[in-house]
């Protein structure tokens, strides 16, 4: 059974949540991305094996999207934590 943990309501089964995807960067001026940039942007992964970070939304519970690494061929959940925002050094407002 693979379970994650949500930062709001601890350890549950994962059929309670509901996965998002890949996190991956946005582009700081969307509007200067012209429609192929788009394309690959949304469509293009590179699909590696490995450690990967991911949204997760907890349906059955909360509400929170949060995000998880995940080794994808082990399924083994590294981490789960809040999205945080990156300051314009890179780190995230809680870094210390």
């Amino acid at each position: 059974m693979l379970q994650l943990t949500c930062p709001n309501c601890g350890p549950r089964n994962a059929s309670e949540f509901r996965h998002g995807g890949v996190a991956h960067a946005r582009p700081p001026v969307p509007e200067s991305l012209d429609e192929r940039a788009w394309v690959d942007l949304i469509y293009m992964r590179s699909n590696t094996t490995g450690r990967q970070t991911e949204w997760w939304y907890h349906t059955a519970g909360c509400g929170l999207w949060f995000l998880a690494d995940r080794h994808n061929s082990t399924n083994e959940i590294l981490q789960t934590y809040r999205w945080q925002p990156k300051t314009q050094t890179g780190e995230t407002r809680d870094s210390h």
